[in-house]
């Protein structure tokens, strides 16, 4: 055995450096505060530190990540790295609950998300303009050793994605029990949240087992007012009870449970095993529009369909939908590695699976009348991928060079499926009333037809060369290649060159110029999302909504298949470390991204057009009213500078931490239907802040910690909602500011007492949708909840 011997380090290092698996054995300190801290993210270089990196390298450590009251990791990124944002969205059928995160304000699935240097899969739901990303989420924060983030185009070292960066999450791998219980609710008094979690790393002969467990249960919040028709119909019916409010606008009703694991078994002299699972469920409430017995004749009018039949006797005051969703996601990976000199090889193979089921309460399918339910399972959509990886590094010696070539090279297959299953038959049907004008498939939200249902797979190979090289003492350079080839559309190569030049041995100059593309998944080119309904004159069904591109309408009226989204990025700056403790680093960039995915404009399908699709023999043609689709739609240019500073020493009787980030970030409509579209531009444009800033202090005494932060967006812009005149509605910056105090009475024990937004602050209310009860903008970058209150309990054994 040689688990703490000198070949066990070395096969710990090399091989997380090359795959980024779990870093069993690292010697190097755990304190992000540290540019001299070893990182495994954006290089296959063994042993380079943040300071020495060619990109830039966000680390957040485990008491970063654990210093946050939230239980999602996409939420705390937001909190802690200004470049990302994370939009909470409420009623958005779907977004509410899988919340879109972007980094440098491209799209959430332009950020490439990594477990353990490994791919981690993406979410069954698509979201806006089709983003189909990873979800944090699903994610277990308490089994969090550390995050990294770079902050740079790496699609030729990790293949499609990786246009904004990549965000590596590592597990914890180390030893002992720990656990904590939070509590926590808003100064409103809703949202009452409940937190807790355990962990346990042991050691079982040659095999190390780090084992997590967390739950949370967060109730909803209402950040609402009385709708103006709900006001009214009261008025009108006034032995009626309408509830006040009648619908809600806030965060969802949310309860997760996940577990993860990580591990290591060293097998002697051959090697070691290694591998990781993450599972999680979910379920979640939130309300969605109110429907109003006044204003809807289509739901509640009476026919001659169902004749003594009158929505009002069952709901007289009006009903607020439903939406829920229950979803199971899980990754698990197993690779066996090894170091033989100077040669390092890793195999591994992952599944990642989310499946995501969709139910509507509380509503109606107004076309079956008495016989509708009032509870419909809407269908379920369903994302898996399969990984097999293998990864060598090799470290030749050179003379003319000051350090060993570090040659990595490796291979991928992967492949993606995407499926939508159906749901109740009368969550989609048009039933007897539609001929009678009363709206088919439950209100609200129509549920995954037989016509849409399907699965889809998409399989890809892959093979890169990744070189670094120390050409002097101050000089070290970097390239790779990446070829892939993809079923569903062809092959792509991407690129990489970065270097740095240390002009002494504390400030250095780095850039990098990549190559990237995000290929299109099975979701994006096949799926479709339309509804039916009764023409009341002819009656003959029909079909709008979004076809897959390669969908025979489409095609005739214009659809081309999907291609890559590609781009271009280029990145210059400089890092400095001092020894009086303070560290930082500027860097400057330009990302062009090309043929970006968005829904094309809907085509109205007259009877003229109806009938050349008829005669020319398409298929499903007679049925189709107004359609569209997704295409390759619009280029952007996105540029910004990112600033980032620490300072970690001691003062006075403790330890002051300081840390701070700016980013500002400005994308433009280079060519598209959007720069075409003055108003869609601007919204696209100026939708999310160009100026943000976090910055925090941490003061240690004895068994007393004072922890604060500042959180500042910048100015943004938001639609009104109305077609003429005030149609944009501009937003000032926002600050918030954390504060919390913990106190350990052991080293076994720690009280921590918080609050974020103290000052309970809120954003300029909202114009857009203020008729339906809204207070605060839907599309805000920021929490609009207020001020949160926690207290929390850490024990470790």
């Amino acid at each position: 055995m040689y688990r703490n011997g000198l070949k066990r380090g070395l096969l710990a290092t090399a091989a997380f450096t090359l795959a980024m698996g779990p870093l069993t054995g690292q010697a190097a300190a755990d304190d992000a505060s540290t540019v001299d801290e070893v990182i495994v993210t954006g290089t296959r270089e063994l042993g380079r530190t943040q300071f020495e990196t060619l990109a830039p390298v966000d680390v957040l450590s485990e008491e970063m990540i654990q210093a946050s009251a939230t239980a999602q990791l996409g939420e705390n990124l937001a909190q802690q790295i200004p470049s990302f944002i994370v939009q909470r969205l409420p009623t958005s059928d779907g977004l509410q609950f899988v919340r879109p995160a972007t980094l440098r304000s491209l799209s959430p699935d332009q950020t490439l998300v990594l477990v353990n240097g490994k791919r981690f899969h993406r979410s069954a739901f698509l979201g806006s303009r089709g983003a189909q990303g990873a979800d944090l989420a699903q994610i277990p924060s308490y089994a969090v050793k550390r995050i990294e983030v770079l902050r740079d185009g790496a699609s030729a070292q990790y293949g499609s994605d990786a246009i904004a960066g990549v965000i590596n999450i590592i597990l914890n791998d180390q030893p002992g029990v720990r656990g904590f219980a939070q509590a926590g609710q808003f100064a409103e008094g809703d949202g009452v949240t409940y937190r807790a979690g355990v962990q346990a790393g042991v050691e079982i002969g040659s095999a190390n087992f780090n084992l997590t467990a967390e739950w949370s249960d967060a109730e909803a919040t209402s950040r609402s007012r009385q709708r103006q028709d709900a006001i009214d119909f009261q008025a009108a019916n006034p032995t009626l009870e309408v509830p006040d409010p009648v619908q809600r606008w806030g965060n969802p009703d949310l309860e997760t449970r996940a577990l993860g694991l990580n591990t290591v078994v060293d097998t002697g002299a051959a090697g070691e095993f290694y591998g990781f699972v993450t599972y999680t469920e979910t379920e979640g409430v939130n309300d969605i529009n109110w429907r109003n017995p006044a204003a809807n004749p289509g739901i509640y009018g009476v026919t001659a369909a169902f004749p003594g039949f009158d929505l009002r006797s069952i709901y007289p005051a009006g009903f607020t939908p439903i939406e829920g969703v229950e979803s199971q996601d899980y990754q698990t990976l197993a690779g066996f590695r090894d170091v033989t000199g100077d040669f390092t090889w890793d195999l591994s193979a992952a599944y990642g699976r989310n499946d995501t089921a969709f139910s509507l309460n509380n509503t109606v399918n107004a076309s079956l009348g008495p016989n509708s339910p009032t509870d419909f399972d809407l269908g379920r959509l369903v994302q898996s991928e399969f990984n097999l990886n293998a990864d060598a590094v090799y470290r030749m010696d050179i003379g003319a060079l000051a350090a060993p070539l570090n040659l990595a090279f490796g291979a991928e297959r992967r492949v993606e499926i995407y499926a939508i299953r159906p749901g109740d038959p009368e969550s989609y049907a048009v039933g007897p009333g539609a001929a009678f004008g009363l709206a088919p498939a439950s209100n609200g939200f129509p549920g995954f037809s037989d016509i849409q249902a399907g699965e889809w797979e998409q399989e890809s190979y892959a093979a890169y060369v990744d070189v670094e090289a120390q050409l002097t003492e101050a000089w070290s350079l970097g390239g790779a290649l990446r070829y892939e080839d993809f079923s569903e559309f062809g092959d792509t190569v991407n690129g990489k060159i970065a270097s740095r030049y240390a002009l002494t041995d504390n400030l250095a100059l780095r850039g990098a110029w990549s190559s990237g593309f995000r290929a299109p998944t099975p979701g994006q080119l096949n799926s479709t999302s339309t509804s039916q309904g009764l023409d009341t004159v002819t009656l003959q069904l029909f079909t709008s909504g979004r076809l897959s591109p390669t969908n025979p309408v489409a095609a005739f009226l214009g659809a081309e298949p999907l291609e890559p989204e590609t781009s271009e990025t280029l990145t210059a700056g400089l890092t400095w470390r001092t020894d009086l403790g303070f560290s930082g680093s500027i860097d400057a960039y330009q990302i062009d991204v090309s043929d970006r995915f968005s829904s094309s404009a809907a085509v109205t399908v007259t009877p003229a057009i109806r009938a050349q699709l008829v005669a020319a023999g398409v298929p499903g043609a007679s049925a189709f009213t107004r359609i569209s689709w997704f295409a390759n739609d619009f280029d952007t240019r996105t540029r910004g500078v990112d600033v980032v500073g620490a300072y970690d020493r001691d003062l006075g009787p403790g330890r002051l931490n300081l840390t701070g980030a700016y980013n500002y970030n400005q994308t433009e409509v280079t060519a598209g239907s959007i720069a075409a579209n003055p108003t869609q531009q601007r919204l696209f444009e100026e939708s999310r802040p160009q100026h943000n800033a976090t910055a925090s202090a941490t003061y240690g005494v004895g068994p007393f910690e004072v922890l604060g932060r500042m959180r500042y967006y910048g100015s943004w812009t938001d639609s009104t909602g109305n077609a003429t005149g005030d149609i944009f509605q501009d937003f000032g910056a926002m600050t918030f500011f954390d504060l919390a105090l913990s106190y350990a009475p052991s080293e076994f024990v720690t009280i921590r007492i918080g609050a974020e937004n103290v000052l309970d602050s809120y954003p300029d209310e909202a114009v857009f949708q203020a008729s339906r009860g809204l207070v605060y903008s839907r599309n805000s970058p920021y929490d609009t909840n207020g001020a949160m209150y926690y207290l929390r309990l850490d024990t470790s054994f």
